[in-house]
């Protein structure tokens, strides 16, 4: 009989193989996950899929890395915008004495 694993870790090693574009082969090889197995895990995560049930609970390294990419886009925008307002708080502030 073999392992039983949990269904977050059945699906994330179905979005490394789907979403990441890793080799099925050597991602079953990787983690020690018998081939076939793994191909029903990724089919199964395809169908989720295409039903849209997928809940985003459990991220690929490859997505953490573009939303850390996107945080800090926004976090660079709102402190431009924030020295902006700090100029224009000075210059209307000056004005008025």
């Amino acid at each position: 009989m073999g392992k039983h694993r949990d269904p977050e870790f059945k699906e994330y090693v179905a979005k490394l193989v789907v979403e990441e574009g890793r080799v099925a082969r050597e991602v079953a090889y990787e983690l020690e996950v018998p081939y076939p197995t793994l191909r029903r895990w990724v089919s199964e995560y395809k169908k989720k899929l295409r039903n849209g049930t997928e809940k985003e609970t459990y991220i690929t390294p490859a997505e953490l890395k573009k939303l850390q990419k996107q945080h800090e886009k926004e976090i660079q925008q709102l402190r431009e915008e924030n020295e902006i307002l700090k100029k224009a708080m000075h210059i209307f502030t000056k004005n008025q004495a």
